[in-house]
């Protein structure tokens, strides 16, 4: 269906390309091969990009402020074929290759191996995951890259610099039903910090985001990088992300989670992780929720203007 035309409500997505510099960036990490569950998620960059035309770039405020007015916006486009050893290389190397010239790399998913390339080629020091998952498994899968951030030693690719220290990871999400007991001693005995659901809402998400700022942000010259597994929210508003569970995150609670962290100067890439865009529900609610969450990623980053 075609959109309708108001020169007074401008619409958010189509951002010029990519050239030199800009203060956010889209990336497209269409990531799929590896998924441990079936997944069209390879369609799904094209889609969140479609579905941002559906908001305009106004925050209401107080001040009211229009994103296009603050912030230069560009779109990198798609790294193809991003799985396996050269994929990520090509990742690695295109994320490092933006980051040079701005402020956020928001890395459009595909499955939730697009983490580990991403995380290594924004250089993060750091890890925040939204996510109702460890994703600690041994191997190479979406059900890998926290560990394999921890754990993996230089191999195929130069680009490949260092480890992310295990106390510098914050896990926000987990949930109960959703992991094993193994995985979940893994984390502790690591020094993980998971802040399971269950805490989340007892909590607050102030107070969460306070404390993963801190966890991910210690050290000096800190490097955020901030992974959203949408599969975290509650499958009513997820459910196009195939390991999406009932009594999730409602999209509001992400949506605020998501600003809270990206306020933050230290997070300087996020990716958007585990929406099969071909699974949707036909109003296409998980893909627009992936979409509001670029456009939360970018609300936090004018806020620190």
């Amino acid at each position: 269906m075609a959109l309708s035309h108001d020169p007074l409500w401008p619409r958010a997505g189509a951002w010029p390309a990519f050239e030199s510099s800009a203060d956010a960036v889209l990336l497209g990490v269409p990531t799929w091969r590896t998924s441990l569950s079936p997944t069209g998620a390879h369609a799904t960059p094209a889609a969140v990009r479609d579905a941002l035309q559906r908001y305009s770039t106004a925050l209401m405020g107080p001040p009211i402020t229009d994103l296009n007015e603050v912030l230069s916006i560009a779109d990198a486009g798609d790294v193809a074929d991003p799985d396996g050893d050269s994929g990520e290389a090509d990742v690695i190397a295109r994320v490092r290759e933006i980051a040079d010239g701005s402020d956020l790399i928001i890395a459009l998913g595909g499955d939730n191996s697009l983490t580990y390339p991403v995380a290594l080629g924004a250089e993060a020091t750091g890890l925040i995951t939204f996510d109702a998952h460890f994703d600690l498994r041994d191997g190479v899968s979406n059900g890998t890259p926290v560990r394999r951030l921890i754990e993996d030693v230089p191999a195929a690719s130069e680009l490949r610099t260092s480890r992310i220290d295990p106390t510098r990871i914050a896990q926000i999400g987990i949930a109960d039903f959703a992991n094993s007991a193994a995985y979940a001693q893994r984390a502790a005995d690591w020094g993980i910090r998971v802040i399971t659901l269950d805490e989340l809402r007892r909590r607050g998400i102030d107070d969460v985001v306070a404390e993963a700022l801190e966890v991910a942000g210690a050290g000096s010259g800190a490097r955020i990088h901030l992974d959203i597994d949408v599969d975290v929210c509650d499958r009513s508003v997820a459910p196009g992300c195939p390991a999406s569970i009932p009594g999730g995150l409602q999209a509001w609670e992400l949506r605020a989670l998501t600003r809270g962290v990206a306020s933050d100067a230290s997070v300087v890439s996020a990716d958007l992780a585990e929406v099969d865009s071909t699974s949707d529900a036909d109003d296409a609610r998980t893909v627009r929720l992936a979409a509001l969450c670029v456009m939360e990623l970018l609300s936090g980053l004018s806020a620190r203007r």
